[in-house]
């Protein structure tokens, strides 16, 4: 039988699962004799079988359809495998009684693999959820460090030990501000004001398939609260595609904010991205560049008006998920923080940061016209 080992990423053999396959033939004591036999790039099995190594992101789609035929691919640690890989692995692996292993642990709800098995749930597809308590030999040290990460690090526990998704890391910026959100119930049932402006509140990415997401937080100012109505992300799509989830969800009418890379012009239009979303009957508002040290300051403007932001729970989940698990860059050696970390949370966070920045100027504006005109306060 043909068989394929997958990972997203290998860059070499000593990333894959060839040393873990390898260790279990000797652990069981199969060898040559048995029909086994381990070369440098592959094993063979008995009956004239095979098992190869690869690494979906190094190849293109025509390589990737060279594995028809094989009847057999796992894919380990497949919470990092892409939408793309999963479209082109699914069609090759066809051969009669072929079948697709995914072995993995919950990152996001999002993830291509956990889309496909936990959210669309296939007819023909089987999931089991394993962890610590289907292990018959779970030793007293686990155990301990269990109990540990329980009483220490509740907010990770979940995802490590239960199976759950990944919600925030040790360093996470905002999981404390999320976690009283929730216990005061400013995580709720929402509806737009249909008398104030609504806003969207972009960090732009780009189209292609290695192209950074977008991510829009759709929110109103109420007074001295700020109300989270909706959240869009996409990867790869052309603004035509956010304009029509701005149209399609209720907020056509919606003032963009963009951040400041919003008068950067396009290489091939030669027009700003400004420019492209006025053209798409919106109206524009572009922040300028916070210079040196911006990321932290919209992490700590969103710290200091959090206890006033209110969420619309459904239509935000996706991105509190990001916002729970936005973290800092830690240098391990040294024990130093970096900065943010750049990954798939971080474009939410930038555009939830970018919202509270640009709350500052009308709140300034009104307290200085208080002052001005001798009030005593903001609610005169």
């Amino acid at each position: 039988m043909l068989a394929v080992s997958i990972r997203e990423v290998q860059k070499s053999l000593k990333d894959s699962s060839k040393r873990l396959i390898e260790a279990k033939l000797m652990q069981l004591g199969l060898g040559e004799t048995d029909g086994f036999k381990v070369f440098e790039k592959e094993i063979q099995t008995p009956g004239g079988g095979v098992i190869i190594f690869m690494g979906m992101q190094d190849h293109t789609a025509e390589a990737i359809k060279s594995l028809e035929g094989f009847r057999r691919a796992w894919i380990e640690e497949a919470q990092m495998l892409s939408h793309r890989s999963l479209a082109l692995l699914r069609p090759t692996i066809r051969s009669p009684q072929s079948q697709i292993w995914a072995s993995w642990n919950p990152r996001r709800k999002g993830d291509a693999i956990d889309e496909f098995f936990r959210v669309k749930k296939p007819a023909a597809a089987v999931s089991v959820q394993v962890n610590w308590r289907d292990n018959p030999w779970f030793p007293a040290v686990l155990e301990e460090e269990r109990q540990a990460d329980l009483r220490l690090y509740p907010d990770r526990y979940e995802h490590v030990w239960e199976g759950g998704h990944a919600r925030a890391l040790e360093g996470a910026y905002f999981a404390k501000q999320l976690a009283e959100a929730k216990q005061e119930g400013r995580i709720c049932r929402l509806a737009a004001d249909p008398l104030l402006p609504v806003r969207a509140f972009f960090d732009i990415g780009g189209s292609g398939a290695s192209a950074d997401a977008m991510a829009i937080w759709i929110a109103q100012f109420v007074d001295r609260e700020i109300r989270v109505l909706d959240y869009i992300e996409g990867a790869g799509q052309v603004l035509a595609y956010y304009v029509g989830q701005l149209r399609k969800r209720g907020w056509g009418g919606a003032l963009c904010v963009l951040p400041h890379d919003g008068v950067t012009e396009n290489s091939i239009t030669g027009k700003r991205y400004e420019d492209h979303v006025r053209e798409a009957g919106f109206e524009v508002q572009v922040i300028k560049n916070q210079g040196r040290g911006a990321a932290m300051m919209r992490i700590e403007s969103a710290r200091r008006l959090f206890p006033r932001i209110w969420f619309n729970a459904g239509a935000t989940e996706a991105g509190r998920d990001a916002l729970g698990y936005y973290h800092e860059k830690k240098d391990e050696a040294r024990n130093v923080g970096l900065g943010p970390e750049h990954d798939w949370s971080s474009h939410a966070a930038d555009a939830f940061g970018l919202m509270c920045i640009a709350y500052e100027e009308p709140e300034r504006q009104r307290d200085a016209a208080a002052t001005e005109h001798g009030e005593g306060g903001w609610m005169g």
